[in-house]
Parts: structure tokens; C-alpha cells; sequence
């Protein structure tokens, strides 16, 4: 697939996913509470560490080798089948404690349930792997969007039927269950079934520092909710998890599905000796100019957005979503400089630059929760301009990235975010920050995605060239 056909079928992918999301989301934030919520919420921030190490990096190796060979996969395969088979076993035995921690019996359910998405999730992860790197999207899409839907519909007829929290965990089974099945009916015939050893030095030796930094990052996102639901209660927990889902929807409706493709690319360009730096400015002035005017406008209408989208009993989490909106404009880039240091044979520096930003985020993380939800979302905003420094410090140093390079790539998404927050702007003027919710909305985000379009011809942004074709398809007649 060519690069744009291939981001064409990631967002596509990305935006059905996003869909079910949204609508299962608001749903279950009425047939769930807070503390409900929160009881789950803890159990996968504590389980994301564990997913971090769940292949250890194997299908990345396979993403940069320049040939495939039997006896690669099959050294692939043992390391997932065995850490699967590991994790699933910890996973188990850690319940009880866990749930001795926190006071609160029905998280044992839940993580036995959890446990089993370790034991499916090898059958699926290699084929994923060898679809990334023959960028074959579309059946990545057609995957994800099968499990996603078999995950929500039995979440929600779980949560209907009053079986609390533990509809989340059956609902995520059965994600990892589809999505592992449909994947295995793409494996290529080639593939072998039988696990070998020959490369498995070579795989753990290439994995173990991208899993360090993997398991870093995923400590420091998930810390925020693991310290609120020690320190304060699991209705704060609930509450963080649903402002920081909201903000994340920027990863399902951008980031995700660019960095998809982005992986890849840079990775190919790395192998064939081409202008990375170049490629690394453009795929950052992409995210930018979604990012930053998804973040501004997010912020401008919390309220509203978390009215319609989970209704009054989460009015707590809008001071806590227009703080995360306004970090997010800072962590916007840092998912490009991951992308680029993993996929070029920056694994040194991409440990490095983790270590550093995880110190900082967790300290600052460690005294807000200690001060409350509202002192945690705030303490956010100076972790996400800190972290961002260490970030292109890492890049500059390893790809020879020129800032003004990225300095000018980047301005104007700036201009073009200014002109996207004009209309949520004039909502907060003519109404202040708690308005009537549909007006609000009705006005808010038509004119955002206006502003967005006149920014990117105005202050001619490069995604006018990806949006040109679009507007001229849609302007033609049938």
C-alpha cells in the first residue's frame, strides 16, 4: 500500500473503532458508577505495566528485520507463547493480594478474567506484526473493528443486566478472543506453528530496552489513577479515568493511526538510508495541527462534551478534563519522538529520554495525588512541557534534527489551532464555561472543524495537500 492509501485505512480503522467507543462509553457511564468504574479503571492501570512485557518487544523485531526467515518467527512465536503463559499465571496469583491492597473483593473476578487475554493475545500478535510491516491496514482495520464490536455489545448487555464492573473485563476478553481469531485466519502459510530458539537471544536482546521504556511510560500514565485510588478513593480514580478517557480520544482519532503507519515508514527509511529528519518534521507538523486544536478546543468545551457524553453524575471530571486538555498540547509530539527513536535503532536514547521524563511525571504525579484529583490534573501541564524537552533533546542528539527545521514545520499548526478554537471561543464568550450542552455543542463544533479547514489554506499547512483530494472528491458530482 502506498503511504496515503495506508493512512487512509488506518484513520478509517481508527474512526469505526472510535465510534464504538464513544457510544459504548456513553452507555456504560450510565449503567456504571464512578466507583465502578474506578474498581476497573485500577485493575488495568496495574495490568498495563504487566502488557508492556507481554511479547517483549518480538514483533517489533520482526517490524525492523530486513528478511524474514522460518526460524525468526519461530523464535518470535516461543517468546510470546511463553511470556503469555507467564503473565497469565501472575496475573491469577496476583488477585488476591490486589485486591487485599485496595478493599475490594470483586477485583479477584475480574483479574482472573483478564488473565485468559494473555493465554489468546500470541495466536493474534504475530500476524499483527508481519500485516504492520507489509502495511496491510485494511485487514488490520477489518480485526480490529470485529473484536472492538464483540467487546462493547457484550460489555454493555453484561452492564444491563446489573453484573457491575465485571462486564468490562468480559467485554475485553472477548476483544483479545475475535481479535486474535481473525488474525489467525490472516497468518501467512508460511508461518510456522511450531516454536524454536535459534534467534531467541537475538529477539530478547532487541526487545529488553524497548520494553524498559515501554514499561516506564506505561508506569507513569497509569500512576495518576494507581495513587488517587490509594491516597484519595476509587470514585477519584473513576472520575481521573473518564476525564483522561476523553482527552485520549485524541489518540483514537489521530495519533494511533498515524503512528501505525509512521512506525513503518520511518523504519523503511532508516533500512534504505533516506532524509529521516525530514520525514520526522512532517509527520510532527500533522500532529500538531490536529493535536494541539483537538486539546484547545477539548478544554474550551469540557463541560458540554462531559454532560452529553456521560451525563451530570461526572460533572466532577470537567476541571480534570480542561487541565489534561491543555497537557495534551505538549504530549502531542512526544508520541512522534517515541515512534522515531524505536524504529531507527534508537532504543538507547529512547530508554534514556523515558527515564528522565518518568522521573519527572512521577514526582509531580506523587505530590498532586497526595493533594487531590483537581492538584493531580494541574500538576499535568509542567510534567507534559518537561518531559517534551527530554523528548527532542533524545531526537536532536540521535536523528541530527534540526529544531528550527521542526520549528518551522511545526508553526503553523499553531495558526491553524488559534483559527479551529475560534468558535469554541466565542461559545465560552457568549455562554461562560458551563452552557446549555447541545447549543453549546451545535455551535462549538461546527465552526471548530470551519476554523480548522480555513487554518490549514490560510496559514498553508501540508495538510492541505492531504485534504485537497478529499474536498475535490466530495465536491464532484455523482
Amino acid at each position: 500500500m502506498s503511504v496515503r492509501s495506508s493512512l487512509l485505512a488506518s484513520f478509517l480503522d481508527r474512526y469505526a473503532a472510535l465510534g464504538l467507543n464513544i457510544v459504548s462509553s456513553m452507555v456504560l457511564a450510565r449503567l456504571l458508577t464512578p466507583t465502578e468504574v474506578g474498581v476497573f479503571s485500577v485493575v488495568m492501570v496495574l495490568l498495563a505495566l504487566v502488557n508492556t512485557v507481554r511479547d517483549l518487544g518480538a514483533g517489533q523485531y520482526l517490524l525492523q528485520a530486513k528478511e524474514l526467515t522460518p526460524a525468526m518467527v519461530r523464535s518470535v512465536w516461543a517468546v510470546q507463547l511463553g511470556l503469555g503463559s507467564l503473565l497469565a499465571l501472575l496475573t491469577l496469583a496476583g488477585s488476591q493480594p490486589v485486591a487485599a491492597f485496595y478493599r475490594d473483593e470483586r477485583i479477584v473476578p475480574i483479574m482472573a478474567l483478564l488473565a485468559l487475554n494473555y493465554l489468546a493475545n500470541p495466536f493474534g500478535s504475530i500476524t499483527y506484526a508481519w500485516l504492520m510491516r507489509e502495511m496491510r491496514f485494511a485487514t488490520l482495520a477489518w480485526a480490529r473493528f470485529a473484536s472492538a464490536l464483540a467487546g462493547a455489545l457484550l460489555s454493555i448487555g453484561l452492564a444491563w443486566k446489573g453484573f457491575g464492573p465485571i462486564s468490562l473485563a468480559w467485554g475485553s476478553l472477548a476483544t483479545t478472543v475475535v481479535n486474535a481469531l481473525v488474525l489467525s485466519l490472516a497468518r501467512p502459510a508460511n508461518f510456522p506453528w511450531l516454536p524454536g530458539l535459534q534467534h531467541f537471544r537475538d529477539v530478547l536482546a532487541f526487545g529488553s530496552r524497548l520494553t524498559g521504556a515501554s514499561v516506564l511510560n506505561t508506569l507513569t500514565a497509569g500512576a495518576p489513577e494507581f495513587l488517587l485510588a490509594r491516597l484519595q478513593s476509587l470514585t477519584a480514580a473513576g472520575f481521573y479515568s473518564r476525564a483522561g478517557g476523553l482527552v485520549a480520544m485524541f489518540r483514537s482519532l489521530v495519533s494511533d493511526a498515524v503512528m501505525a503507519v509512521a512506525l513503518p515508514l520511518f523504519a523503511k527509511a532508516a533500512r534504505e538510508q533516506r532524509d529521516v529528519p525530514a520525514a520526522f518534521a512532517r509527520v510532527q507538523a500533522y500532529m500538531t495541527a490536529v493535536g494541539w486544536s483537538f486539546g484547545a478546543c477539548t478544554a474550551l468545551l469540557a463541560y458540554p462534551a462531559v454532560r452529553v457524553l456521560y451525563g451530570d453524575q461526572w460533572d466532577p471530571a470537567v476541571p480534570l478534563v480542561r487541565w489534561l486538555a491543555l497537557a495534551l498540547l505538549f504530549q502531542v509530539p512526544v508520541s512522534t519522538c517515541q515512534t522515531a527513536l524505536a524504529s531507527t535503532g534508537g532504543a538507547p536514547a529512547l530508554l534514556r529520554a523515558s527515564s528522565w521524563a518518568s522521573a519527572l511525571t512521577l514526582s509531580l504525579t506523587a505530590f498532586g495525588a497526595w493533594q487531590g484529583m483537581e492538584v493531580l490534573a494541574a500538576c499535568m501541564l509542567p510534567a507534559a512541557l518537561g518531559s517534551l524537552g527530554l523528548w527532542l533533546w533524545q531526537v536532536r542528539r540521535h536523528l541530527g534534527l534540526s529544531l528550527s527545521l521542526l520549528a518551522r514545520a511545526c508553526a503553523p499548526s499553531l495558526g491553524v489551532a488559534l483559527c479551529c478554537a475560534a468558535g469554541p471561543g466565542l461559545v465560552v464568550l457568549l455562554w461562560g464555561w458551563t452552557p446549555a450542552p447541545a447549543p453549546a455543542l451545535a455551535l462549538g463544533v461546527p465552526t471548530a472543524v470551519i476554523g480548522f479547514l480555513a487554518g490549514c489554506w490560510l496559514f498553508k499547512h501540508p495538510l492541505r495537500e492531504e485534504l485537497t483530494p478529499v474536498l475535490q472528491g466530495l465536491r464532484r458530482p455523482r
